[in-house]
């Protein structure tokens, strides 16, 4: 089966705070034929296990590493390379997820009232400024 996931799902699977559902979940993306994971469930879950669960930036990153790195997981990488970049120096996974995203679009420049989060990203190599 390919399949398409849900942030709920991925939750369950990293949190096993519902042992059924949680089962469920971890057998789901191990036997899956293809486990399509877009850059939104991404957002969302870091969002959820910030201010639901209470995760450490370190330990959400190492999760979407985990999560990512299966040889079934299609997933836009340079995303999650540019959102874990952006979570491991303090800023918002999201923010390196809408820079690159901007940038495939036709955007070259980010901008942001964010002063952090236009930082992180010069830090990364991206051109970005703060308004």
């Amino acid at each position: 089966m390919k399949v398409s996931v849900d942030t709920n799902v991925l939750a369950r699977a990293i949190t096993e705070d519902e042992p059924r559902q949680s089962k469920v979940a971890q057998d789901l993306l191990r036997s899956a034929e293809l486990v399509a994971i877009g850059t939104y469930a991404l957002c969302e879950l870091v969002w959820v296990l910030t201010k639901v669960y209470r995760f450490r930036q370190s330990e959400i990153a190492n999760a979407i590493e985990k999560l990512t790195n299966g040889d079934n997981v299609a997933v836009d990488r340079r995303a999650v390379r540019l959102g874990l970049h952006a979570l491991s120096n303090g800023g918002d996974f999201a923010d390196g997820a809408i820079a690159l995203e901007g940038r495939t679009l036709g955007g070259e420049t980010f901008v942001s009232f964010d002063k952090r989060a236009v930082a992180m990203l010069k830090a990364a190599g991206e051109d970005a400024e703060l308004l």
